[in-house]
């Protein structure tokens, strides 16, 4: 990666501001305003210099195309549908819940345009300079399981297209219990993937660019083919709802609700690790409106309506578009599946799996883990952990899976905005979000008060995970019973628990808003 350290002229103490007509507001920090040996410092970690931040409206909104439409998306929508929800019911609650994780999303992302500090240095505002990876540990962990599942997801992809053009793949002797063709294409996939993000920002921006409108027209192709299948458009809007509108409905809707925000709950806390390369606020801002729930909301619609079709022509929901297309026996069709599969899920796991994590395992050792290497330990990582098996059931994709990692980053998530929006009105001392014995240093480097906010929001957001029997690893009645009616709504609950409680706290600390400064 194209190191992300300023020149270094004459030594100054001082951010440099930018100019004042800049109407983004813009700071740059100064060269020699930290010391290059410093334990908490590396080149990824320090601030973009304002010559580099430029991506523009249409580089973030194609960042948000290229991320939203992959395979797991696509889960998401037809899994609402296996579930038993219509095509209305299913774009609606995925529509709803992108326009809410938006909030948080631009919160947080305000910070990279005007600093130019990617999420880990965002959080030791708040967390202290050693707390911040108490957040950036538990974001890079779901980062790795998130890798884990695009990787072998897309490994699945190509090993089933592959098969249906050349045959005999699936008999091919097994190691481990899989056969040794779908480990190959696994470990081929995984590589393709680290090769790419090793070659840092710059080309993961020019890959999204072009990646997002091929991959919309490849839905856009699939959809055509089941409603060719299908007879026409009408058997795809007419599969009715399971559930109706009345008390099937809500129990279904509330925690699909959550597990939709809790899919890009994880962006909405490393979000700055993108737009710290913006040009201004408006690039961002803009960028992430028109990209999020836009792209979101289309792919969604793409999605129920192309399960839906397969009801129709199949007899059951096929929710999985790799098995879908492996029902044909066109072989161009099969191919372009193939390169699209590839291109998707690429597109959204080098930017949503492997970015995130790399920052943050710098932050961790910043002497001994540069970005480059932060993603290789991902990319391990996320092959150990064998995450494959979250997405055996729609129960176990979102309502297991992302209902716990919802609960616990909406919690992160509170405090990070309470922060810097109530407590220091987006105002940090930059140099000292990188300085031992600064204003965020607070207690050996920990603020205790987010510590217990996390603690406090962690719990009621995740304490009350329950599981139908056998289909789950919690409890029927709850891990903490009493807490089990928040289950449903554990992002939502961790976000405003954890911002009420970190405000509280902090209110007794002397605290100089506009300069940024916090009690040690």
């Amino acid at each position: 990666m194209t190191s992300t350290a300023p020149p270094s002229p004459s030594p100054s103490p001082e951010p440099i501001p930018a100019d004042p007509s800049d109407p983004s507001d813009r700071v740059e920090l100064a060269a020699g305003a930290v010391p290059d040996d410093n334990r908490f410092v590396n080149a990824d970690l320090l601030p973009v210099p304002l010559a580099r931040r430029v991506w523009t409206t249409y580089n973030f909104t194609a960042l948000w195309v290229g991320m939203a439409h992959n395979i797991p998306s696509w889960l998401l929508a037809s899994g609402l549908v296996a579930l038993g929800m219509d095509w209305k019911q299913a774009v609606l609650t995925i529509a709803l819940a992108n326009l809410i994780v938006l909030g948080p999303m631009l919160l947080t992302g305000h910070a990279g345009p005007k600093y130019g500090i990617p999420f880990p240095v965002l959080a030791r505002a708040s967390f202290g300079l050693r707390g911040a990876n108490l957040p950036a540990l538990i974001r890079a962990a779901v980062a790795c399981a998130w890798f884990g599942i695009q990787t072998w997801i897309g490994g699945v992809g190509i090993f089933t297209l592959l098969g249906k053009v050349f045959g005999g793949w699936a008999e091919a002797s097994e190691i481990g219990g899989q056969p040794w063709t779908l480990w190959l294409c696994f470990v081929l996939f995984w590589a393709l993937e680290l090769a790419i993000i090793y070659r840092g920002m710059d080309a993961l921006r020019r890959f999204e660019n072009w990646a997002a409108p091929f991959v919309i027209v490849g839905a856009l192709v699939l959809l055509v083919w089941i409603a060719v299948k299908a007879g026409g458009f009408g058997p795809l809007l007419d599969q009715p709802s399971e559930l109706g509108w009345g008390k099937d409905f809500w129990p279904v809707f509330f925690p699909s609700l959550m597990g939709m925000i809790a899919f890009w709950a994880t962006l909405s806390l490393n979000i700055p690790d993108f737009t710290r390369f913006g040009a201004g606020q408006r690039a961002q801002i803009r960028g992430q409106s028109l990209g999020l729930p836009t792209t979101m909301t289309l792919f969604a619609l793409l999605s129920v309506l192309v399960t839906s079709g397969s009801q129709a022509v199949y007899g059951k929901a096929v929710w999985d578009p790799v098995e879908l297309v492996a029902h044909t026996d066109n072989v161009f069709g099969l191919l372009y599946a193939l390169i699209t599969v590839l291109v998707a899920t690429i597109s959204v796991n080098i930017a949503a799996n492997v970015v995130s994590p790399a920052y943050d395992l710098a932050n961790l050792a910043p002497k001994f883990i540069n970005f480059r290497t932060g993603a290789l330990i991902t990319g391990v990582v996320g092959v150990v952990i064998m995450p494959w098996k979250l997405t055996e059931t729609p129960e176990l994709y979102i309502f297991t899976w992302l209902g716990l990692v919802g609960g616990l980053l909406g919690t992160v998530a509170g405090i990070l905005i309470a922060d810097y929006w109530i407590v220091r009105r987006t105002e940090l001392d930059l140099a000292d979000l990188y300085r031992p014995g600064g204003r965020y240093w607070y207690t050996g480097g920990w603020n205790w008060r987010a510590v217990a906010a996390f603690a406090v929001g962690g719990v009621l957001a995740v304490g009350g995970s329950h599981s139908k029997p056998g289909e789950g690893p919690f409890p029927s009645d709850g891990v903490i019973p009493f807490l089990k009616p928040l289950a449903d709504y554990g992002w939502a609950v961790g976000l405003a628990a954890s911002l009420l409680v970190y405000v509280a706290l902090m209110a007794g600390v002397t605290t100089e808003r506009r300069s940024g400064s916090a009690a040690r």
